[in-house]
């Protein structure tokens, strides 16, 4: 979707429209957030949502927001089912995917292709560390995803996705961490996407749930997992996307002007955050591991479609190779058009 700049149009005082906005509280987004940066023309109602993984299912469901921070892939599948809302090119939450995945020392796991005929731990088939992590062995290591057993134990955010024959549902009363312990599974994702939450699925959504020692008890299936991602951003450019933020389509179509508004808000927060960063401020671990970024790249919080292409792209084709989404899209029927 092609958008306009904004112009003389964008409504001041009670002409402004109150949209109703979650999303999440990170170090550069706080000031759009709490208003000391506003988005121009716009009165945003913002909706506390902790954590922010539940504003996502109820958006994908009841459409509850105008304006939404949502997992990129999930995004991409209520989108191809035709969902009313499209994405802007803000990326607010990154991360590389070679790492966080474990396995039982006794599972003759040594390569991502000895997981095929094995059972891997995932909290549902679509979430995007998922996604991510999957596609980087199938089209890295050559592993066949399809010979995976895929083992979850949450509901999809998207309801009515259609999953491959190859992914099950952990059975009744276990947790994807005890079913690690035992050996019923022989590998998974780390922390709550995986082996990483003791209580039962809903325990992902409670921030005070059990979690386990897993990555401490079990060994990562990649060594050197720093450097292999960082030469593989170098070589590729895909630098993988894990947020972005959406917008009703009703409200771009009557508002012009708002997604360079949106833009240039979650811009200008941005810029003190990562001046921040680089004078070693913060120590939360996404400022820990933005900072560490800087020497890979000069921004580690790059918005627009010039500078994330690469790593759209990959998402798109992890999505189709999965059987997440039915056919490659049109980029410009899923995100707007805009750059910094």
């Amino acid at each position: 979707m092609n958008v306009q700049e904004k112009s003389s149009k964008v409504p001041t005082g009670s002409n402004r429209p109150r949209l109703k906005t979650a999303i999440g509280t990170y170090g550069h987004t706080a000031a759009v957030k709490d208003g000391s940066i506003p988005i121009d023309g716009v009165d945003a109602d913002m909706i506390e949502v902790k954590p922010i993984i539940g504003a996502f299912r109820r958006m994908v469901r009841d459409l509850e927001f105008d304006i939404c921070e949502m997992a990129p892939t999930t995004y991409m599948i209520a989108r191809a089912l035709g969902a009313p809302y499209i994405a802007l090119p803000i990326f607010i939450m990154r991360r590389f995917h070679h790492g966080g995945f474990i396995v039982r020392p006794d599972a003759n796991i040594r390569t991502p292709k000895d997981l095929e005929g094995k059972k891997v731990g995932v909290r549902a088939y679509s979430v995007t560390t998922g996604v991510w992590t999957r596609g980087i062995f199938v089209n890295e290591y050559g592993l066949d995803s399809s010979k995976v057993t895929w083992v979850v134990d949450d509901e999809e955010h998207v309801t009515s996705l259609k999953l491959p024959p190859n992914v099950i549902h952990a059975p009744e009363g276990k947790s994807l961490q005890s079913m690690m312990a035992s050996g019923e599974i022989q590998a998974g994702f780390t922390g709550p996407a995986g082996v990483g939450r003791a209580g039962p699925p809903i325990g992902n959504w409670d921030m005070n749930a059990p979690t386990g020692g897993d990555a401490g008890t079990y060994p990562e299936l990649l060594d050197n997992v720093e450097q292999v991602e960082f030469d593989w951003f170098r070589r590729t450019g895909i630098y993988p996307i894990h947020g972005l933020i959406v917008v009703k389509d009703e409200h771009l179509k009557r508002h012009p002007w708002l997604a360079r508004s949106l833009m240039d808000a979650f811009v200008t927060a941005k810029k003190p955050y990562l001046e921040g960063l680089k004078l070693g401020r913060g120590d939360s671990p996404e400022d820990k591991r933005y900072r560490g970024f800087f020497s890979l790249m000069s921004d580690p919080l790059p918005y627009g479609m010039a500078a994330n292409r690469p790593s759209i792209d990959a998402l798109v084709t992890y999505a189709l190779q999965q059987k997440l989404i039915p056919a490659r899209p049109q980029l410009d029927q899923v995100f707007v058009d805009i750059d910094p």
